[in-house]
C-alpha cells in the first residue's frame, strides 16, 4: 500500500512550477485567435480577519472552471485584486493611530498569501488594489465623466447622524435606531451631500435584465429595488384651502375606498395641516420619527401615526378625508403622501384598525382582500362592475377628463448617494471658489492624492477638511490658473479648497471588472482594444448581499460608458452565479463571537490544498448553504490518497484498457466537463470518486497510460497538485495545468452489455446479461435458458410480455 500523499513537500513546488511557466498568465496578443473567456470574483475587501472557507468556495468553483477552459484552448481571464478602501480600516486608525494604507497592505499580503497557499490560478500580474492612486486616479475620472453629463450633482439630503462619533452613518449602521459602533442614539438631518444620478437609467436598469444569465432572485430583487409604478397622480383639494395635496397611486380603481390620508412626517404641507389642538402630538411624533432610519421605518411591523387635524376632499365623490402622518410613508417614494385604502391593502388596514379608523370594501369577490388581481369593483359609482385592470384604466381617464391628476410612472430608486465625511476612500476631484462656487478638476489634476497629515478622530467633516497639504496654497494658485485660463472661474474669483468628502467605496468597484483588462495603462482606465478583446465578464460569482448595491452600480457604470462610446455592450457581467453559505458544523454562521470560524490555512496546513479544494466542492451544491463537516473533510481526503495511491509507483498496467474500465473512464469524462459548463461540481466528485474505487479494486490491470492520461486531466481543476504529482510520478513530461482537456470518446459510454431483471407475474426470479440494444424476442430467448424461468414458467403459455430495455423482461403466464 502507498504511503499518503504528502501535501507538504509538493503543494508549494507546483505552485511555483506554475507561477515560473506564466501557466495562468492571460495574453495579450492581439493576433491570439483562440476564443476569450473572461472568469471574474467579487473581489475581496482585505479584512484583518483574513479570508475563510466561505471565500474559498466560490474562489474554487472559478478557479476549476478557469483551469477547465485553459485546458479546452480557451484565453481565460481569471484575475483578482483588493476593494481596499473601507470604513474598517479608518475605525482602527481611530483606535489606534495606525495608518490604514499600513493595515490595508498588512491584510493585502495575507490574503494573497491564504489564496496562493490554495492553488487558486489568478493571473497576479493583473493585480489591482483600489485605495492605489494609479487605481482611484479612474475613479475620479469617472467622477469627472459623470459630472460632465449632469449625472453628478450636489443637494441636501437628510442623513443618519450619529453625535457621539459626529459622522454620517449609513443605514446599515443604524440598528433600532441607535449608532451600531457607540450605541448612541441616531438622529436625522440635512446636510449637502453628492449623488449619482442612476434614477436616470431606471427603465433600462430593468428591460436589460431580460438580456442576462443571472438568477430570478437576483433579477427580482433589482427590479423591486428600482420598483416601476405606473398609475396617477391625483390631486385632492385641502379643505378651507385653494391647495391640493398630490398623492402618487397605482390603484386610482380603489379611489371610493379611500378613508384617510397619511404624509410622512417630513412632507411640507405638514405643518399647514396641523391644527392648533394637535400641533404638540405632531410635533413630538416627528421628532420622533427622526431618531429612525428609513430602513427601520419601512421594516417595522407597528405602524403608527397621529392625526394632524386637517382634512382634503375626495375628488370622486366630494367627501372629506382626514389626514394623518406616519412614519411608515417615505418622502423619497411618490409624493410623500398615499391615499389609504384599508379595506384593500394591508398595511392601510392595520393602521385603521389601530386607530379605529373606516373601512370600506369597493372590491367584491375576492377570497384575498388585498389581491392584486379578480373581484369586480363595487360601491364606486361609475366603476361599479368593472374587473381591476378596466377600473384603473376607466378611473385614471375620469381623473384626467376632471382635471383630477395625469397618468404617471413613478420608482422606488433613489439617486445613489456617494459623499462620505470620511477619510479612506477616493477624494472627490472638485474645488471650492471664494463664494463657496464648486467646479470640476481639470483631468490632468487627477489623480487629487490622499493627504497624511490627518487626525483620523471624528468631528462631523471629513479629516481631510483640516489637512494643509490637501488644500495647500501652491495647489490652490495653479487650479485657479487652469480655470481662469479655460474660462470656467470668473476671473474676479479664486479657488480657496477642495472638496473634502470621499468618495462611497462602491464607486471603486463599479468599474474594476475594466480595469483588469487592461491594468497597467497610464492613459485610460483600460484601452479600447483591451476592453473590446475581453469584455463583457463571461462568468461573475460572489454572494446574494451585492444584489442591488454593487451589481446595480456596476451596471449603471456599464450603460453610461456605453452610451459615451467607450464600450460596444451595456451589460458588464453575462452571467451571475451565487455561492452559498458555508455554516460551522452547529449549522450557525461562523463567527469570532461563537468561536466556530474554519480557517482555511489550518485545513490546508493539515490536509493539503486539494482536500480543502475537492471538499468545498464535494460537500453540497454550490447555490446551497451548508454545514462544515471535519468528517467530511477526512473522508476526502482517503480519496486524495486513494488516487495518489493509484500512481505512486510510477508503474501502469500493460496493454489496452479493459472495456468495463474504459467505459466509465469516458463516462466520468462526459460527466465532469457537463458538470464544470453547467457550474455543478458536487456529482463531478462523486463520479471521479467511484472511477477512483473502481480502478482500486484491480490497480495492476486497470490503471493503463490511457487510464492516466484521461483520469489526471479530469481531475487536474479540483485537486491540481495531486493531479501533477501523479503525473510526475509516471514519468510525465510537463505540468497538467497546460495541457489539452482529454477527447471524449462517444462510442466508448456504450455498455458492451446491461443487466435485466428478469420477472414472472411482477416478482423478480433471476437476473441475465444482454446487449444495451437486445430486442424483446433476443432477451425473452435469453431468459428461457435461466433455471428461474424452467420453474416459474416452464410450458405455461405467456399471455403478455413487458419488456423494459437496459431494466426488466416482465412476463404473464
Amino acid at each position: 500500500m502507498a504511503t499518503p500523499y504528502d501535501h507538504t513537500s509538493k503543494d508549494a513546488v507546483w505552485q511555483e512550477r506554475w507561477r515560473e511557466a506564466g501557466a495562468f498568465t492571460t495574453s495579450d496578443d492581439p493576433l491570439d485567435a483562440r476564443p476569450k473567456r473572461y472568469i471574474l470574483d467579487m473581489f475581496p475587501y482585505p479584512s484583518g480577519a483574513g479570508l475563510h472557507v466561505g471565500h474559498l468556495e466560490g474562489y474554487t468553483a472559478t478557479d476549476i472552471v478557469s483551469r477547465y477552459w485553459r485546458m479546452k484552448g480557451e484565453n481565460v481571464l481569471h484575475p483578482m485584486g483588493w476593494d481596499a478602501f473601507g470604513l474598517p480600516a479608518e475605525n482602527y486608525a481611530i483606535k489606534t493611530g495606525v495608518h490604514p494604507k499600513e493595515t490595508t497592505k498588512q491584510n493585502t499580503d495575507n490574503f494573497r498569501s491564504q489564496i496562493q497557499k490554495a492553488g487558486l490560478s489568478y493571473d497576479w500580474e493583473r493585480e489591482i488594489d483600489t485605495s492605489s492612486p494609479e487605481y482611484y486616479k479612474w475613479t475620479q475620472w469617472f467622477f469627472l465623466l459623470l459630472h460632465g453629463r449632469e449625472l453628478a450633482e450636489r443637494k441636501l439630503s437628510k442623513v443618519n447622524w450619529c453625535e457621539s462619533c459626529k459622522t454620517v452613518l449609513a443605514n446599515e449602521q443604524v440598528l433600532d435606531g441607535r449608532c451600531e459602533r457607540c450605541d448612541t442614539e441616531v438622529v436625522q438631518k440635512e446636510q449637502e451631500q453628492w449623488f449619482f444620478k442612476i434614477t436616470e437609467y431606471a427603465d433600462r436598469l430593468i428591460s436589460s435584465l431580460d438580456t442576462i444569465d443571472w438568477p430570478d432572485g437576483i433579477k427580482a430583487m433589482q427590479e423591486n429595488w428600482v420598483g416601476r409604478s405606473e398609475g396617477a397622480r391625483i390631486r385632492f383639494a385641502v379643505a378651507d384651502s385653494s391647495d391640493v395635496l398630490e398623492v402618487f397611486t397605482t390603484r386610482p380603481d380603489t379611489l371610493f375606498g379611500v378613508t384617510f390620508m397619511a404624509l410622512a412626517p417630513e412632507h411640507p404641507m405638514v405643518k399647514q395641516f396641523t391644527t392648533s389642538e394637535q400641533q404638540a402630538e405632531v410635533e413630538a411624533y416627528i421628532e420622533a420619527t427622526t431618531k429612525k432610519s428609513e430602513l427601520e421605518r419601512q421594516a417595522s411591523d407597528e405602524k403608527t401615526g397621529v392625526f394632524t387635524g386637517g382634512f382634503v376632499m375626495n375628488p370622486v365623490n366630494g367627501e372629506q378625508v382626514p389626514v394623518w402622518i406616519a412614519d411608515y410613508v417615505l418622502m423619497g417614494y411618490g409624493t410623500g403622501a398615499i391615499m389609504a385604502v384599508p379595506a384593500h391593502d394591508e398595511r392601510d388596514n392595520v393602521f385603521a384598525n389601530k386607530y379605529d379608523l373606516p373601512i370600506v370594501n369597493v372590491i367584491g369577490g375576492l377570497e384575498d382582500p388585498y389581491a392584486k388581481e379578480g373581484g369586480l369593483l363595487e360601491h364606486s359609482d361609475f366603476l361599479n362592475g368593472l374587473d381591476v385592470k378596466s377600473g384603473i384604466q376607466t378611473a385614471i381617464e375620469w381623473i384626467e377628463s376632471n382635471n383630477a391628476g395625469v397618468r404617471e410612472t413613478t420608482y422606488k430608486l433613489r439617486d445613489w448617494l456617494i459623499s462620505r465625511q470620511r477619510y479612506w476612500g477616493a477624494p472627490i476631484p472638485m474645488v471650492y471658489d471664494d463664494q463657496g462656487d464648486v467646479y470640476a478638476l481639470p483631468e490632468d489634476e487627477l489623480p487629487v492624492l490622499l493627504p497624511e497629515d490627518v487626525d483620523f478622530k471624528p468631528t462631523g467633516e471629513s479629516p481631510l477638511v483640516d489637512s494643509e497639504t490637501f488644500h495647500a496654497k501652491e495647489d490652490m494658485e495653479r487650479i485657479t490658473k487652469k480655470l481662469h485660463d479655460a474660462g470656467t472661474l470668473s476671473s474676479d474669483r479664486t479657488i480657496v479648497r477642495r472638496e473634502s468628502d470621499t468618495m462611497d467605496g462602491f464607486a471603486c468597484s463599479s468599474w474594476y471588472m475594466f480595469r483588469f483588462t487592461d491594468p497597467h495603462n497610464a492613459d485610460a482606465f483600460a484601452g479600447k482594444e483591451a476592453l473590446s478583446r475581453m469584455m463583457p465578464v463571461d462568468l461573475y460569482v460572489g454572494g446574494a448581499e451585492h444584489a442591488v448595491l454593487h451589481l446595480l452600480y456596476a451596471r449603471f457604470f456599464t450603460m453610461v460608458l456605453h452610451d459615451l462610446g467607450y464600450v460596444e455592450f451595456d451589460e458588464p457581467f453575462q452571467a451571475l452565479r451565487n455561492p452559498g453559505i458555508i455554516l460551522a458544523e452547529d449549522n450557525r454562521k461562523m463567527s469570532k463571537r461563537w468561536g466556530n470560524v474554519v480557517n482555511p490555512d489550518d485545513v490546508i496546513a493539515q490536509h493539503g490544498a486539494d482536500t480543502l479544494r475537492m471538499y468545498e466542492m464535494f460537500v453540497g451544491p454550490i447555490e446551497d448553504s451548508k454545514p462544515w463537516s471535519q468528517s467530511g473533510v477526512l473522508g476526502v481526503r482517503r480519496f486524495v490518497d486513494k488516487v495518489w495511491g493509484l500512481f505512486a509507483s510510477g508503474s501502469l498496467a500493460a496493454g489496452e484498457t479493459p472495456s468495463e474500465t474504459r467505459t466509465l473512464l469516458h463516462k466520468t469524462l462526459k460527466k465532469v466537463q457537463e458538470d464544470i459548463e453547467g457550474f455543478s461540481f458536487n456529482t463531478s466528485v462523486s463520479a471521479m470518486m467511484i472511477l477512483a474505487n473502481h480502478l482500486s479494486e484491480d490497480p495492476t490491470v486497470r490503471v493503463t497510460q490511457e487510464v492516466a492520461d484521461v483520469f489526471l486531466k479530469v481531475v487536474s481543476p479540483f485537486a491540481p497538485h495531486l493531479a501533477e504529482s501523479c503525473y510526475e510520478a509516471i514519468g510525465g513530461g510537463g505540468l497538467v495545468a497546460m495541457m489539452e482537456w482529454p477527447q471524449l470518446d462517444e462510442s466508448a459510454l456504450q455498455d458492451e452489455t446491461v443487466t435485466i431483471a428478469f420477472q414472472v407475474l411482477g416478482k423478480t426470479r433471476g437476473t441475465f446479461q444482454v446487449a444495451p440494444d437486445a430486442t424483446e424476442e433476443e432477451a425473452l430467448a435469453i431468459a428461457a435458458q435461466l433455471p428461474g424461468y424452467a420453474q416459474h414458467v416452464g410450458n405455461a403459455e405467456l399471455k403478455k410480455v413487458i419488456y423494459v430495455p437496459r431494466r426488466i423482461l416482465n412476463v404473464i403466464v
